[in-house]
């Protein structure tokens, strides 16, 4: 093999390589996101909080859309103020706007970022993937605790609002495995 070969060989290799890097960064950082809570992404507990402390913390609400999932996606409730380890109990409201089935998968976030690691999730809507019928209404829950642990943290102590984000976005991967929507896709 001779050098303009091996050089050509080497440079396929390094884009091949970055190409594969490029698709694999996205899980890869939300992945590292959700097991630190770097950049606000909320914890999983699988049990609730050992102790309720008297310091409350108010949780606002928000709701956005993705681009291309024509739903109507808001939080039943404003907010609602508990006491760190307390329990709380919110919804939001899906409605699919238009006259084919949709899939569609939440993100989230919290706001402060810092505080992502003591958002505790026990129960949500975004772990599984959302089908909403043309027309249909869904009342989603997502329940969840602050952390007692929050308390200890000195660069902490002015948290007294916390901000949970959803943002719905339409997931035609899904759609294509359950055969939804076939017309939409074939001429991709």
């Amino acid at each position: 093999m001779d050098q303009n070969a091996r050089t050509a060989l080497s440079v396929s290799g390094v884009v091949v390589g970055m190409v594969a890097m490029s698709f694999a960064a996205v899980p890869l950082y939300r992945a590292f996101c959700q097991v630190t809570g770097w950049g606000g992404t909320t914890q999983v507990a699988e049990q609730y909080a050992d102790r309720v402390l008297d310091r409350e913390v108010t949780v606002r609400f928000d709701a956005s859309r993705a681009k291309g999932i024509p739903w109507e996606f808001k939080p039943a409730q404003v907010s609602q103020t508990l006491r760190i380890g307390e329990s709380g109990l919110a919804f939001y409201e899906a409605t699919n706007m238009s006259d084919e089935p949709i899939i569609g998968s939440a993100t989230f976030n919290v706001q402060p970022a810092k505080a992502g690691q003591y958002f505790m999730k026990v129960d949500c809507f975004c772990f599984e993937e959302q089908l909403l019928q043309p027309g249909e209404t869904m009342l989603m829950p997502v329940t969840y605790f602050i952390d007692p642990d929050l308390d200890d943290e000195r660069n902490l102590d002015e948290v007294r609002e916390i901000t949970l984000s959803y943002t719905f976005y339409r997931n035609e991967d899904a759609e294509k495995r359950e055969g939804l929507n076939a017309e939409r896709y074939a001429s991709r």
